[in-house]
């Protein structure tokens, strides 16, 4: 019988045993990652284009991101559909700064004929006419109503400040939408699509025959370039306002431009920067949610790019605690760079952090999406062993030390807007 009395003892997480995908080379720049211990017919294909936002003319990426399923001569949009469906088949993308992402879901057996139909359907995308209309208007529309909004204000010039005089900083207006041809949504879309698939990840329990099927069906797509990425990011340093007439709220945006999984400091930065704002008990929820009471939410969180990555801080508050809540939010930066953080707190931290990252290599799908989070930076599962020992042994001292490196309210980005 199970013990209901007596506590369940606590056991240090120490070591994960991280199992890593194979990998196949399907050209000389894309490789073919495969995680084969999924113990349902579960599985998951994602195609990663070299096709993210910094490529080709404003709005053109996630415009022709939108199109792939749009039709060919000889099916339309409604029958593509319809066959994934008919297959059972679910699939998303997304369309960061450097890559686009399609993946596509559904039970293994299926997946092969659902990944020739997604071929034709790129392959030979027509770009008809209606559905470009259709797409460009319904994205215009979205726009006006996403200008309505202070927080797309506020990360529209968060993105231009942070990114400051590079591809990175580009976003959208309203007259963009007038502006784009047919002829460049093709060329980006012979660029990007047909010759830029970078790399391809296949989760399931797929025979070696499979595999190699799914190679034949999307290795023509490889990539024939090597991407280049910005490497020299600078964030512009100041407070800048973007006003909305009769807003009640004002969106904040707070950061700088950081690092990535490459650097010395990322992993004890992590630590630093759940402190402050990236759980459920950090100050910035203490302080500004819990006791003032200014906002719902407000967070914390670092991103990172191929070459480079920011830290942010992102909430919504009333309009007449703006100032305030700036107060506040510098408060806890400057307090984390002179006061030693409370041992009690940084233990609950630690634990925290730690068993985030036992949750997060919790089956097939997630080892594969911790792998992948490694492999642009040309890194293996150790890192994440590392990040046990480093997350263990840092100390107040070390905390203080990277929040003086780091949280200098001098060289943040401070932006609001309503």
């Amino acid at each position: 019988m199970p013990d209901r009395i007596n506590t369940p003892e606590l056991k240090p997480v120490d070591h994960i045993g991280f199992v890593k995908p194979r990998i196949f080379d399907i050209a000389k720049r894309t490789r073919l990652f495969f995680m084969a211990d999924v113990a349902d017919e579960t599985s998951r294909v994602d195609l990663y284009f070299d096709a993210g936002s910094i490529r080709g003319n404003v709005g053109i990426a996630s415009l022709v991101n939108g199109l792939l399923l749009s039709g060919t001569k000889t099916k339309t949009s409604v029958e593509i559909h319809g066959e994934l469906d008919a297959l059972g088949a679910f699939h998303e993308s997304n369309v960061g700064h450097e890559t686009a992402v399609f993946s596509i879901y559904a039970l293994r057996e299926n997946m092969i004929p659902i990944l020739k139909i997604l071929r034709d359907s790129i392959d030979n995308l027509s770009f008809p006419e209606h559905e470009v209309e259709e797409l460009v208007s319904d994205r215009k529309q979205k726009f006006r109503v996403n200008m309505e909004k202070v927080s797309f204000l506020a990360q529209r010039s968060f993105q231009q400040k942070m990114f400051d005089g590079t591809q990175y900083a580009r976003i959208i207006e309203e007259s963009d939408y007038d502006n784009f041809s047919l002829a460049e949504m093709k060329q980006f879309h012979r660029d990007c699509y047909l010759s830029g698939l970078l790399k391809v990840v296949v989760v399931g329990a797929f025979s070696q025959d499979d595999v190699d099927a799914i190679i034949d069906i999307t290795g023509g797509w490889s990539n024939e370039r090597q991407p280049e990425y910005e490497q020299d990011i600078q964030n512009a340093g100041g407070t800048f306002h973007t006003a909305k007439k009769d807003a009640l709220q004002t969106a904040i945006r707070v950061g700088r431009t950081l690092f990535n999984k490459r650097h010395e400091d990322y992993i004890a930065f992590q630590v630093l920067n759940t402190i402050l704002g990236d759980y459920f008990g950090s100050r910035l929820m203490s302080n500004i949610r819990e006791d003032k009471g200014y906002t719902y939410g407000i967070g914390s969180m670092v991103a990172e790019l191929h070459e480079s990555g920011y830290f942010l801080i992102a909430t919504e508050v009333k309009k007449e605690v703006k100032e305030d809540t700036l107060t506040e939010i510098r408060y806890e930066m400057e307090r984390l760079r002179n006061e030693l953080v409370d041992k009690d707190e940084l233990e609950l931290v630690k634990n925290y952090l730690l068993g985030q990252l036992l949750k997060s290599a919790d089956g097939p799908y997630s080892m594969t999406d911790l792998y992948m989070g490694l492999e642009p930076y040309g890194m293996d599962m150790e890192f994440y062993n590392d990040s046990i020992r480093v997350i263990r042994e840092i100390t107040p001292e070390k905390v203080q030390y990277l929040a003086v490196k780091y949280l200098n309210w001098d060289e943040m980005t401070v932006v609001t807007a309503g």
